[in-house]
């Protein structure tokens, strides 16, 4: 029987293989920016090439947790204002299996207790134009996205003189989710909370 790889050790081999393609050890070499041979020899391609090679590669491994029923998820630890959270997450190069999602369907309370505790007192922000523009809201604002949404995960940006704590609130698969590719099977919104008179920089 073979031994089938499990979720760190697939996130350490992308790991490998990309930095192979960023060092050019590893190019698409039938990839071209036009189609068209007279301009294509005056583009250089090896950037796209790269490219190109790491996410077929990536692809592959996707299809690899499919037919293997490897977890995407990876757990990760948030401490804010002295409160714990420990929460499941999709690793941001992985997919997220039927079976994955149906752990970050409950965990989705769980999260949203804890933000909504730490972020007590701070002002809400509402992210758009693919977080280029912030619109201020309040929490009954961030309840009706809640509503419509069926996982959620955290990010912190914290230093002495700020603190920012962003909450994803997404449906269908995570790694569609963030840059709205994947719409309207998967799809997310990002609430920013920051101290009252900052503005979010996340």
């Amino acid at each position: 029987m073979s031994n089938i790889y499990n979720t760190q050790e697939l996130i350490q081999i992308l790991a490998t293989e990309r930095q192979a393609c960023l060092k050019g050890e590893r190019l698409k070499l039938d990839v071209t920016v036009s189609g068209n041979p007279f301009i294509d020899q005056f583009v250089r391609t090896d950037g796209l090439q790269r490219f190109t090679a790491y996410q077929d590669f990536k692809t592959s491994i996707h299809e690899y947790q499919r037919e293997n029923q490897v977890s995407g998820i990876i757990w990760k630890d948030m401490t804010v204002k002295g409160k714990n959270l420990h929460y499941p997450e999709i690793d941001t190069e992985l997919i997220a299996l039927e079976s994955d999602l149906e752990i970050l369907k409950p965990a989705k309370d769980t999260i949203l207790e804890f933000w909504y505790f730490v972020t007590e007192e701070m002002d809400l922000y509402l992210s758009f134009s693919n977080g280029k523009q912030h619109q201020k809201i309040v929490k009954v604002d961030v309840e009706r996205i809640v509503q419509r949404t069926e996982w959620a995960t955290l990010l912190k940006w914290e230093n002495p003189n700020f603190l920012e704590i962003i909450l994803q609130l997404g449906w269908g698969q995570p790694q569609e989710a963030a840059y709205k590719r994947g719409r309207p099977l998967a799809g997310s919104e990002f609430i920013h909370a920051v101290n009252p008179g900052c503005y979010p920089i996340g």
